[in-house]
């Protein structure tokens, strides 16, 4: 989850096996559903975009969707159980007026909170070459170098070079997208935490006290951080989300468990055509 694009040889180092066995457990994983496919997950900032969030209450999952897809495309969609749904889209300007729309669009909605999340210091200056690697990417991102090199008639050693630059970037993740319906004996879910003080240190101090029960690296936004935990009892989750609650830096913390997770791409294919369609070669955004 934190890097797909890792060699099965290299993650049987890390966790104790031959390189063989994880092909083989990946490929009864994927053959399961349990992992649904592998994904490129873009931070918007980079590509020129704002985030607005949603967290809403007991209404249809399609009703919701068709409502915030009149402001912007959606960057990730998670219903909970308790009828909760998380989703978020990505907009191009003025994200306070957008906001202001959305409470309007959705009055029939109960709607338990709407924010901006501010991009969290992410920069990049992505070249349309990276772009162009990017797409193809987006279709599988475990595809092997000469695999991209035959799709963008570009040299293995430019992809490589444009490959360590993508994974050093702190605002793209390759990924995998799971069924956490599927996860047998496990229960994986998200705290979101909202942050009053320092995000870094407040972050620092989560990971030294629950990062053992870390899935995934967390989501970090301005002042708000989502945590990626599993747990073998379901009680668990209500103390570990009262012991978050307890860090300092810690303003409020809410427990969220995910029936489905989608990453949605419709707005990363979008953006890479606007930004083709640039005279410049290095596009940055901040």
């Amino acid at each position: 989850m934190n890097n797909c694009r890792t060699p099965d040889r290299k993650i049987g180092q890390h966790v104790g096996i031959s390189g063989g066995a994880v092909k083989s457990r990946i490929s009864k994983m994927l053959n399961q559903k349990i992992i649904e496919k592998f994904a490129l997950k873009i931070e918007p900032p980079i590509l020129g975009f704002n985030v607005i969030y949603f967290v809403v209450a007991g209404q249809d999952l399609e009703y919701i969707l068709k409502q915030v897809k009149l402001l912007g495309e959606p960057f990730f969609v998670v219903p909970c159980v308790g009828g909760i749904t998380v989703c978020s889209i990505v907009v191009r300007d003025d994200p306070e007026k957008k906001i202001e729309i959305a409470k309007n669009l959705m009055k029939d909605v109960r709607v338990l909170s709407i924010f901006e999340a501010e991009s969290f210091g992410f920069k990049s200056e992505l070249t349309k070459t990276d772009l162009e690697i990017i797409g193809v990417l987006l279709d599988y991102p475990r595809a092997r170098i000469d695999e991209i090199a035959k799709s963008t008639r570009l040299s293995t050693k430019t992809i490589t070079r444009c490959l360590e630059k993508l994974e050093n970037n702190n605002a793209m993740q390759f990924t995998l997208v799971y069924d956490p319906r599927k996860f047998t004996g496990y229960i994986p879910f998200a705290i979101l935490v909202w942050v009053e003080k320092d995000v870094k240190k407040t972050l620092t101090r989560l990971e030294e006290k629950f990062g053992e029960s870390f899935m995934q690296k967390p989501f970090i936004a301005m002042n708000q951080i989502v945590l990626f935990l599993y747990s073998d009892d379901i009680f668990k989750l209500d103390e570990i989300t009262q012991n978050v609650r307890k860090i300092s830096g810690v303003a409020l913390a809410d427990l969220f468990i995910p029936k489905k997770i989608a990453f949605p791409e419709e707005w990363i294919k979008d953006g890479i055509k606007s930004a083709m369609k640039s005279k410049r070669l290095h596009l940055i955004y901040q």
